[in-house]
C-alpha cells in the first residue's frame, strides 16, 4: 500500500477525524498514528529531549541509551493512548457524542477498528516500548531503580484511564510521568545517579503539559460530571480548575528564575519569557466560563472546538516547552565555551 506522507503530516500536527473508507485507504503508519493521537506524543519527546540535555550539560550523556529512553517513552506514551480509547469505549464511556468522538477519529468508536485489532495495536506498541526499558535494564547491570523505573511505568500506561483517571488521579499521574519520572528518570539513566536539581527542573516544563490534560478536562467538565469520572476538575470545580491552570502557566516562570538565582540555569534562561505574548493571549480566556457555542475565528474540529481550554493549554505549552528547550541548548553551550565555561561553574 502506498505511504501516505501527507497523511502522516496531518497525524503530527492533529487529530484527523477520517471516514471509514479512507481508513481503509491508508498505509499502517498513518493508522498508527491516528490510534495513537501521534500530535500530543511531541510533549514526550520534549520530556526526553531535556532529559538528554541535562546529561550532557553534565558530561554523562549517552546516545544510544537516549535514543532507546526516547524512543521507549513515546512508544509507552502511544501505547497508553490506545488502551486509554479501549478502556473508554469498553467502559461505554465513548458513546452519546463523547467529546472523545467529536474531536478526532476514536478508532473502535468510528467504526474504523474491531477492538481485537485495536488491542492489537496496543500490544505491538506496548511490546516495542518494553524491550526499550529492557534495553536500558540490561546495559545498566540489572540496576534495580531502572526496574523500579520501568515498572512505574508500566503501571501509569495501564492504570491511568482506570481507575486513576476516574478518581481525580490523572491529573498527579501527568504531573509525575512527564516530569520527575521521565525527565529525573531518564537522566538517571545515562548518568546512574539522581540529581535532585534535575528533578527541579523538570517542574517548569511538566506544568505546561499538566495544563494540556487539564484543560482537556475542564472542557469536559459537564459531561464527565454525569458520567462520574471524577477527574480533578469535576472535584474541586470548574471556576477552581481554570484558576489552577492560569497558577500552573505563571508557576514555571517563577521556577525559572529560581534555578538562575541558584546558578543551576545560566542567566540565558531568561529566554523563557519571549513565551510571555503567547500567555498573555491565552489567560484571559480562563477568567472566564467556556463560551456555549463556538468564538468567531476558533477552530473547529481536530485539535479545536468543542475542545476550547485544552487547545489553548497546548499552545502555551508549547511556546514555553520551545523557548525552554532552546534556552537550554544555549545553556550547555554558554558553559561549554573555553571564555565563559569557568565562570559557570
Amino acid at each position: 500500500m502506498k505511504l501516505n506522507f501527507a497523511m502522516w503530516q496531518k497525524a503530527l500536527n492533529v487529530i484527523p477525524d477520517v471516514s471509514k473508507e479512507e481508513w481503509n485507504q491508508l498505509d499502517v503508519v498513518s493508522r498508527w498514528l491516528i490510534a495513537t493521537r501521534a500530535a500530543v506524543l511531541i510533549m514526550t519527546f520534549l520530556s526526553a529531549a531535556l532529559a538528554g540535555i541535562f546529561a550532557f550539560r553534565d558530561g554523562v550523556f549517552q546516545f544510544l541509551p537516549w535514543l532507546a529512553l526516547t524512543f521507549g517513552l513515546i512508544m509507552a506514551h502511544a501505547a497508553n493512548n490506545i488502551f486509554n480509547d479501549f478502556t473508554d469505549y469498553v467502559r461505554g464511556v465513548d458513546k452519546d457524542n463523547y467529546f472523545r468522538t467529536i474531536y478526532g477519529a476514536q478508532p473502535i468508536a468510528s467504526g474504523l477498528m474491531t477492538k481485537r485489532q485495536h488491542l492489537t495495536y496496543f500490544a505491538a506498541t506496548g511490546l516495542i516500548a518494553l524491550l526499550a526499558g529492557i534495553y536500558l535494564i540490561v546495559i545498566n547491570g540489572w540496576d534495580i531503580n531502572i526496574w523500579i523505573l520501568l515498572g512505574l511505568g508500566a503501571f501509569f500506561v495501564l492504570f491511568y484511564t482506570w481507575p486513576l483517571k476516574y478518581i481525580a488521579l490523572g491529573e498527579v499521574a501527568v504531573l509525575v510521568v512527564w516530569g520527575p519520572l521521565m525527565i529525573g528518570g531518564g537522566y538517571y539513566v545515562m548518568a546512574q545517579k539522581w540529581d535532585w536539581n534535575v528533578m527541579i527542573a523538570s517542574i517548569p516544563y511538566v506544568l505546561g503539559v499538566t495544563t494540556v490534560i487539564f484543560g482537556k478536562h475542564i472542557d469536559k467538565f459537564k459531561i464527565d460530571r454525569e458520567k462520574k469520572i471524577f477527574t480533578l476538575p469535576v472535584l474541586i470545580g470548574e471556576k477552581a480548575a481554570r484558576y489552577s491552570v492560569l497558577a500552573m502557566m505563571v508557576l514555571p516562570y517563577l521556577f525559572t528564575g529560581y534555578l538562575i538565582a541558584i546558578k543551576f540555569f545560566t542567566p540565558v534562561m531568561a529566554i523563557v519569557l519571549l513565551a510571555l505574548p503567547t500567555f498573555l493571549n491565552v489567560y484571559p480566556a480562563l477568567l472566564k466560563p467556556k463560551p456555549e457555542s463556538r468564538p468567531e475565528g476558533f477552530p473547529d474540529g481536530q485539535g479545536g472546538w468543542p475542545l476550547y481550554y485544552a487547545p489553548l493549554a497546548f499552545g502555551n505549552n508549547r511556546a514555553f516547552g520551545v523557548w525552554f528547550l532552546l534556552g537550554l541548548i544555549l545553556d550547555v553551550t554558554l558553559r561549554l565555551l573555553p571564555a565563559t565555561a569557568n565562570f559557570w561553574r
